[in-house]
């Protein structure tokens, strides 16, 4: 391990010397790219049919970006190129690389955790999978991909496709005239560094897991096929269903049917020039709540393609100082959560590890998980779907990046557009945040004011939250805090994150500290808690302890019961997780250790305290609803 930190640790030391050349190098390589473009996403990729490119691919680890760059940082083109995938073509010639000879990583997958000496490991890896495909007539191909962290420039068969930016939002390229019957190469050049113009910048507390961490598939699909749709409750009414499909190819006016069976639904429309209809109906949906997850089969039959999916149908929005499922108020009771596998080290991406992180907060008593700090992969948000938990979704718009930097915004803006691309047909899915304690200024203020208005233009059906940082005032013996950042006025859910107890303060001080708001919004607790190591344990003022942890708890508890504005909690964290800036030997190990649950899978002494706070918390609104329905 010590041998692994160490060289980790020189690797990234020769990439930040070298990280002003690479940066440039890197530049001039995406301008080169700038003719391809990713393609519009394609929705409900499960439904469509798909070859899976998951396995094992040939890697060659690059920190000095040998296989992109010449000793002049100048961008390669000719066959010294990794892409290119050129084989000697005598016995005199000179290559430098080989996939075929090379050690293989899966897919998907990040590189830290499969291989010891990748542990700390931040620079450039290259991957390459071969595969047949012989493509029917009258069919298109797309490639997928599920995401890759940070930054990935795509090759089919030694030319070039093109390249996306972020590492948690889904992207394709079409590939209907490139590919082969046989003998087909791709190879992806992963490369993890965030810098200080990107999204996240290069300052967060999870670890930076690298590689092609998300599903790549082969996506066949018809000449003119059902690009994108989305159908919801129709906003102000519970009995209407309403959305809007596009098509892609070259019959864009055809007849398109709707059906919903259950419903007894069937309705034809006409799609215009540009292959778009909206529409409109009557329906009355069982609406889909965390006490009654009901998901529909909705059928769409085009004159040239046909998709299905299971959707449910609910409304979310603000009165005041209430959020309001299907018109009525609710409690959020939530928790925090990293992608994490819970199974193995490393990232989740797995139903599987969907369905273990969801059970352990459905045990936990949520109603609802905050998926920080980026959007979590597709599986997570359609397990919430079927087991029944409200979803916050966010994008890493965390700590201070550059928020006078127009490309910077833009990059956020499209990790956005992504995320609602993929997910505005998950009825679990009702907030999106666009931030994670960001200082005030004015630039920043701008900055998520256009986040905000993307969010709401892309998707008025859902709300938008950011996570804050209240002002205190210091009372001697007691404290006021005060949700004061201006931002809150734009936003429809104020998000807030407090320590006191682990970073400010002692657990105690929360029994004399009282919440203010100027807002007349509702606040959901977005972050709190305090670190403990699994089977630690002493008295409740030793640090580390699941006793102090526990105790915690305890005061914060009281402390939220006492705010008349809040909505929802989601402490952090469910689960421990990885953290490089987490150094303390014994308790930390590079681990953030706020986990109510050990990266082993235990539960500590804090889980039991919260689990019984939400269970009064989930009586109480039966008891509300009993009152209401007599």
């Amino acid at each position: 391990m010590q041998q692994s930190i160490e060289r980790g640790s020189i690797v990234r030391r020769r990439s930040t010397f070298k990280s002003q050349c690479r940066i440039i190098a890197i530049l001039l390589l995406f301008v080169g790219m700038g003719h391809s473009q990713v393609a519009p996403l394609i929705a409900n990729i499960p439904a469509r049919a798909g070859t899976s490119l998951n396995g094992d691919w040939r890697v060659i680890v690059d920190p000095y970006d040998v296989g992109a760059f010449d000793y002049r940082a100048h961008p390669l083109t000719n066959n010294n190129a990794f892409y290119k995938n050129y084989k000697p073509q005598s016995r005199s010639d000179l290559v430098e690389y080989d996939f075929d000879t090379s050690s293989t990583l899966s897919v998907p997958g990040d590189w830290n955790t499969q291989r010891e000496s990748l542990l700390f490991y931040e620079g450039a890896v290259w991957y390459k999978r071969s595969f047949d495909y012989p493509l029917p007539p009258h069919k298109r191909l797309f490639l997928h991909f599920g995401a890759v962290n940070y930054q990935a420039s795509v090759y089919l068969n030694g030319e070039e496709l093109g390249s996306h930016q972020g590492g948690f939002t889904p992207f394709d390229f079409e590939i209907t005239s490139r590919v082969k019957p046989t003998n087909n190469f791709l190879v992806v050049r992963v490369d993890d560094r965030c810098g200080k113009d990107q999204v996240p910048t290069d300052n967060t507390d999870w670890w930076n897991y690298g590689g092609i961490t998300r599903p790549v598939t082969l996506v066949e699909v018809p000449e003119t096929f059902l690009q994108d749709y989305l159908l919801q409750l129709e906003r102000g009414s519970s009995q209407g269903i309403s959305g809007r499909l596009q098509l892609s190819g070259p019959q864009l006016q055809q007849k398109v049917t709707i059906r919903i069976p259950e419903l007894k639904f069937e309705k034809s429309i006409q799609t215009d020039s540009t292959g778009r209809a909206e529409f409109s109906f009557p329906a009355n949906p069982s609406l889909w709540s965390p006490d009654n997850p009901k998901l529909y089969r909705v059928e769409i039959d085009g004159e040239t393609d046909q998709v299905s999916e299971d959707i449910g149908f609910r409304s979310i929005e603000v009165r005041g100082q209430d959020i309001l499922l299907n018109g009525s108020p609710v409690f959020l009771r939530g928790v925090s959560l990293h992608e994490e596998s819970p199974m193995h080290p490393g990232r989740a991406w797995s139903r599987e590890d969907a369905r273990i992180l969801l059970t352990w907060a459905k045990e936990l008593g949520c109603n609802f998980v905050r998926l920080a700090h980026y959007p979590h992969n597709e599986n997570m948000v359609r397990m919430a779907d079927q087991m029944g938990l409200m979803v916050w979704e966010e994008v890493p718009v965390y700590w201070t990046i550059q928020w006078e930097n127009p490309e910077t915004l833009h990059n956020a803006e499209n990790q956005l557009s992504e995320a609602i691309s993929r997910d505005h047909n998950r009825a679990s899915v009702v907030i999106y945040s666009v931030a994670n304690e960001t200082p005030i200024s004015e630039a920043r203020n701008r900055f998520l004011r256009e986040l905000i208005h993307h969010v709401h233009s892309a998707d008025p059906t859902r709300l938008v939250s950011a996570a804050l940082q209240a002002g205190e005032k210091d009372e001697g013996d007691r404290a006021t805090i005060q949700i004061n950042d201006p931002i809150a006025t734009d936003l429809d859910v104020m998000g807030n994150n407090e320590y006191i107890g682990w970073y400010v303060r002692t657990p105690a001080d929360a029994d004399v500290t009282t919440w203010v708001s100027r807002y007349n919004k509702p606040l959901i607790m977005s972050e709190f808690g305090g670190d403990a190591l699994f089977g630690y344990h002493g008295d409740a003022s030793t640090r580390w302890t699941e006793e102090y942890q526990e105790n915690l708890y305890r005061h914060q508890i009281a402390m939220l019961k006492r705010i008349p504005f809040l909505r929802g909690t989601s402490p952090w964290v469910l689960k421990d997780f990885r953290s490089p800036r987490r150094t303390l030997p014994r308790f930390e190990d590079y681990f953030n250790r706020k986990g109510l649950i050990s990266d082993g899978g235990e539960r500590k002494k804090a889980f039991f305290v919260l689990q019984k706070f939400y269970q009064e918390q989930a009586a109480e609104s039966d008891q509300r609803k009993l009152a209401i329905g007599h």
